[in-house]
């Protein structure tokens, strides 16, 4: 999978977050293994 611009990834061993500045082919590693795309996070509620 390509890497998506804007996009976070996160190690899951190290807890390292990436954010992609520049879209590619090549793919993110972090000990060895592929970072895994971050979620995006909830915003608080405005009520």
């Amino acid at each position: 999978m390509p890497n998506q611009l804007g996009k976070r990834y996160e190690c899951k061993e190290c807890g390292t977050t990436v954010l992609c500045t520049k879209a590619g082919t090549g793919a993110i590693e972090c000990h060895s293994k592929l970072m895994d795309l971050q979620q995006p996070r909830q915003l608080p509620s405005s009520d």
